[in-house]
């Protein structure tokens, strides 16, 4: 702790800094709670849409080998042309929320396409949209736990160290200004009983 000033100047300086961090310190706490349980919001949805995902992948390995066909080259319509995302701010942090990914128009001789095509491409989009998806919520849970460790350093800070400097401050300041307020008074009676016995001398 640095050196303090026993003044009553620096008595009402350590009083409004303890009250400012005793002030700002729930609203850090709250802060913690929610960026952990939006966290924890976050991670089950990505768990949600990774089991999805496998389910939709699994359900896509049953018919690939038909994409391995003569003539038949869906790359191009399951490439992401664009990723739609919003943002929403979770107690002072900007999370990305997935809306859509769009793909390429599939364009296609229906005459000449086998008529799986439309449900395979269909099909190879949930996977690859899901999987853009999961990405995104990585990204959030990611901003999130580094603004949750910042909080968390600042709550931290503000009960390890800074609450109870302020509080030992305050302490030490009033222990010495009582001590010279004693010694005054013991100064004042020492002072007024020796002009007592003069008075009484000179009479």
């Amino acid at each position: 702790m640095a050196k303090i000033k026993l003044t009553k100047g620096e008595l009402k300086k350590q009083r409004d800094a303890l009250k400012q961090y005793q002030r700002y310190l729930p609203t850090l706490q709250l802060k913690k709670q929610q960026l952990q349980m939006e966290i924890l919001k976050l991670l089950a949805l990505m768990e949600e849409k990774e089991h999805y995902e496998d389910l939709k992948r699994k359900a896509v390995e049953s018919w690939a080998g038909l994409l391995t066909g003569p003539g038949v080259d869906v790359r191009p319509w399951i490439t992401v042309k664009n990723i739609i995302a919003s943002s929403k701010n979770v107690a002072g942090a900007d999370v990305p929320v997935f809306e859509k990914a769009e793909f390429e128009e599939a364009e296609y001789d229906l005459f000449l396409t086998p008529l799986w095509v439309d449900l395979g491409i269909e099909g190879l989009r949930q996977v690859v949209s899901l999987n853009k998806e999961i990405e995104i919520i990585k990204k959030g849970v990611e901003i999130l736990r580094h603004e949750l460790r910042i909080t968390a350093q600042r709550v931290n800070l503000f009960e390890k160290v800074k609450i109870p400097q302020a509080e030992e401050a305050i302490r030490l300041i009033k222990i010495y200004i009582g001590d010279q307020m004693a010694n005054a008074v013991g100064r004042s009676k020492i002072a007024k009983k020796k002009i007592e016995q003069f008075a009484e001398a000179a009479v």
